[in-house]
């Protein structure tokens, strides 16, 4: 393991504060077009081309003119770090960009440094200053606009700028680039935070120790997924640093983790899967679709992602599989995608949808996606990009669209505040569902979304909960506390609206096996992005969609590590949850670095944690059913039966059979989850040795082909998860 460089962060630093993101070691760096949007792009890692056009001319202004209340103030000017007094203006109400100023060259256009001045009044943070001195290269009009935007990071205390300020909107087209307007507050008001009890029983969690001094993860956990070995496999995107390295002597951004070892092991992979979408195929393999560019400036073994297709197999029986790389054999989809997502359909096919052509500023249409296409079951598409209306009109929202396989086969899809049902097979909308009240829920200020348990108590009828989201993509941006639920097949779908005791962005739900839903992760202020949130949300909450409204929500313990934006959270074979991750910096950092803009007061998180929920905590701990064994671990979704045999505690009263999919999990997603549970007989109340027989759903709308996990709970403890196939 190499330790980082003395500085502990990493040198090739980035033009993030102006709405793209470039990593270059050579090349300074100019505002863009793009750069006047609300959204801070999380990301792109733009091609060498884009890198060159991307160069500073000669020349530069960047200038502020700061009001005072009542007195002349100076004017500041903005350079490259450097901030002279220039000029006098006048009334508070005058906030504007100078557009005549002496020009100045800069060595460079590095972070914005702004000075505090006494005479000035605090109408613009320093913060606000950054962003327009950051953004303030072209027309006049426009510095205006960026000025007035600024400005209303600010409104909420200081009311005076009101009248000054631009119209605001609440359909997603808001910031300089749509006329100055601004992403204002939800157009139809949700549910503010409702407290919640503490859950008698909270569990616990704890911090895995590493596999070697400065080990943990391996890497930063963007994307993972349970795999057949009971291992889990975490996913990143190239970076200047890790905790492992190849035997080619990169960087691993791969990684395999033994839970019950510690041990981690890198794996290769040839194309950047930054920003990933993914699944599990029907013969078991996991997939990641899509990405980002290369950056051969970092690592020159790694290629272009945007179109690639990686796939990684394992096996529960056949050891030979661990520990070997991602196979990339050339496989592409029909167009670039990065934040896609996919959901794998009755027949085994993976519907792709959304996705970034080229990372750039979403809400230039020229860069969206708002397509989807279909990979057969061996996960190569048939080269064929059809337009989704939904994605289309909710752009720039439009990314990492929450979907849901309901049980006749169609597709539930939410994006930003809209909901449809959509028939893949025909491409036409089924239903339009009502909004879901509150603010935005999917990227760049996503909440969580879950597939509450499905049974034939109630006919396998699909039940859907949506929680958390945000206003707009910035550190000052609020969180929706608000939950929306909703059965989307029921007569006259409706969102029924719940709340958590707190704002939070970046939340992810995870099913249990006894159906409660553990949330974790995320934050109370800001957004998605790199250095855009802030005031982590720690706090375990628990919920039981099972109990009246109103009395859902418990909390659990409190974790000591900010889990924000590239977290993830997934559920083990012995029903506990691991969680990892959180890199919310371009490059990879281990000391905070204060005032920066964007923010890198948080670092790059590689330690693991254990969520030990209360069905395992105190006296249940000792209560786990033991010696399960299956019949058969080839199954078919066609009502057909196998039977499940283990040893009970002695008292017990009831008995649940669970058939779990994990899927593939990333920025607060966790794609294709789903848990059924299936009906039984043959169980006998107060019994230690129990033979049951177990049904299977009546067909793949219910549950899809690909790998699951059966779970037997006895009176809600649940025995070591097996892993099965699924036809």
């Amino acid at each position: 393991m190499e330790e980082p460089r003395a500085s502990e962060r990493c040198p090739a630093r980035t033009a993030s504060a102006f709405g793209v993101n470039v990593q270059s070691a050579t090349s300074t760096l100019i505002p863009s077009a793009a750069a006047t949007s609300p959204f801070r792009k999380s990301s792109s890692h733009v091609r060498p081309t884009l890198r060159m056009a991307l160069a500073v001319p000669p020349t530069a202004e960047l200038s502020v003119i700061l009001t005072a209340k009542s007195t002349p103030a100076p004017v500041a000017q903005v350079m490259g770090g450097v901030v002279t007094p220039q000029h006098t203006v006048g009334p508070a109400a005058s906030l504007a960009a100078q557009p005549q100023l002496p020009r100045q060259t800069p060595p460079h256009l590095g972070p914005m440094a702004v000075a505090a001045l006494p005479s000035l009044v605090p109408l613009v943070t320093p913060k606000a200053l950054t962003e327009v001195a950051a953004q303030s290269m072209g027309t006049v009009e426009k510095r205006r606009f960026i000025a007035v935007q600024a400005a209303r990071m600010d409104a909420t205390t200081h009311p005076a700028l009101l009248p000054h300020l631009k119209q605001t909107t609440t359909d997603g087209t808001c910031g300089a680039a749509n006329g100055g307007t601004v992403c204002g507050p939800p157009a139809v008001a949700a549910p503010g935070p409702s407290p919640a009890p503490a859950n008698p029983n909270p569990g616990t969690i704890r911090i895995l120790p590493g596999s070697a001094p400065n080990v943990q993860a391996g890497v930063p956990a963007m994307h993972a997924g349970l795999m057949q070995n009971g291992r889990v496999v975490f996913l990143d995107k190239v970076e200047e640093f890790t905790q492992i390295k190849l035997p080619n002597g990169q960087f691993a951004y791969s990684a395999e983790y033994d839970p019950a070892t510690n041990q981690v092991v890198g794996l290769p992979y040839k194309t950047n899967a930054f920003c990933s979408g993914g699944a599990f195929l029907a013969d078991g393999r996991f997939v990641s679709i899509g990405g980002n560019a290369p950056l051969d400036f970092i690592d020159p073994t790694v290629g272009d992602g945007f179109n690639g297709i990686r796939y990684l197999s394992r096996s529960a029986t056949d050891a030979g599989l661990n520990g070997q790389a991602w196979q990339e054999p050339g496989n592409k989809i029909a167009s670039a995608r990065w934040y896609a997502s996919v959901q794998t359909m009755p027949d085994g096919t993976l519907f792709v949808a959304s996705g970034s052509l080229n990372g750039l500023d979403p809400t230039v249409k020229e860069n969206n996606n708002p397509t989807y296409e279909i990979l057969n079951a061996q996960g190569v598409s048939n080269g064929k990009n059809i337009p989704l209306e939904i994605l289309n009109k909710n752009q720039p929202y439009y990314m990492y669209p929450f979907i849901h396989l309901l049980n006749n086969g169609q597709l539930f899809i939410a994006v930003s505040k809209s909901a449809e049902i959509f028939n893949v097979a025909t491409n036409t909308v089924v239903k339009a569902l009502p909004d879901l009240p509150g603010d935005y829920r999917t990227y760049p200020n996503t909440g969580g979304s879950v597939l509450l348990p499905l049974s034939s108590a109630n006919g396998y009828a699909p039940d859907v909960i949506i929680c958390g989201g945000g206003a707009y993509q910035d550190i000052t941006s609020p969180t929706d506390p608000s939950c929306g639920r909703m059965q989307p097949l029921a007569a006259n779908p409706n969102w029924e609206m719940d709340s958590m005791p707190e704002g939070r962005g970046m939340v992810e739900g995870t099913l249990l096996p006894d159906g409660t839903v553990i949330w974790v992760n995320g934050a109370n202020l800001g957004a998605q992005g790199f250095g855009v949130a802030k005031a982590p949300t720690l706090e375990v909450l628990i919920y039981d969609p099972v109990k009246p409204l109103g009395q859902r929500w418990t909390h659990g313990p409190s974790s000591t590590i900010a889990r924000l934006y590239h977290s993830v959270a997934l559920l083990l074979l012995d029903g506990t949850l691991m969680i990892a991750g959180s890199n919310p910096v371009e490059q990879p950092i281990l000391t905070p670095v204060p005032n920066q803009v964007p923010s890198e007061d948080f670092v790059t998180e590689f330690r693991v944690e254990i969520y030990t929920p209360p069905y395992l905590s105190g006296a249940n701990a000792n209560k786990r059913p033991t010696g399960l064994t299956l019949s058969s671990k080839s199954l078919k979704a066609d009502g057909s039966t196998f039977t499940v045999k283990f040893t009970a505690p002695a008292g017990n009263k009831a008995v649940k059979v669970a058939l779990y999919h994990g899927g593939f999990v990333t920025h607060s997603l966790h794609m294709n989850h789903r848990m059924v549970f299936l009906d039984t007989t043959g169980y006998q109340a107060g019994a230690t040795s129990q033979t049951l027989t177990v049904k299977m759903p009546p067909n793949r709308n219910v549950a899809q082909p690909g790998p699951y996990v059966v779970y037997v709970t006895v009176d809600g403890v649940p025995a070591i998860g097996q892993f099965v196939s699924v036809a």
